[in-house]
């Protein structure tokens, strides 16, 4: 494939993670529509990579990943903290941290 292609298909998955993420109102759609655009950005960031022949946008892609693991840790550890107390996964509820 063309590295335009790669591309282009980075921009329509980082699209479909943003239209899902303003959109739907439940935390867990959110949470992996933000994860459908960290990985739309690997994708360009690997593209990049490999046009340009240098292993940087694959190191910066690796580090990504490390970050959005420790961001699905912490971000279902509260999902599932709101779940059980409102039984719910509304965006709407979120006031429920604040004191």
């Amino acid at each position: 494939m063309n590295p335009n292609d790669y591309l282009v298909l980075s921009a329509i998955l980082f699209a479909i993670g943003i239209v899902g993420f303003l959109t739907r109102r439940n935390a867990l759609v959110a949470f992996m529509s933000v994860e459908l655009m960290l990985n739309a950005a690997n994708l360009a960031l690997v593209t990049f990579a490999h046009v340009h022949g240098s292993l940087d946008g694959q190191v910066g892609a690796f580090f990504v990943m490390i970050v959005a693991a420790a961001e699905v840790v912490v971000g279902l550890a509260i999902i599932v903290t709101i779940f059980r107390s409102r039984r719910t996964t509304s965006v709407d509820d979120t006031n429920l941290l604040k004191f």
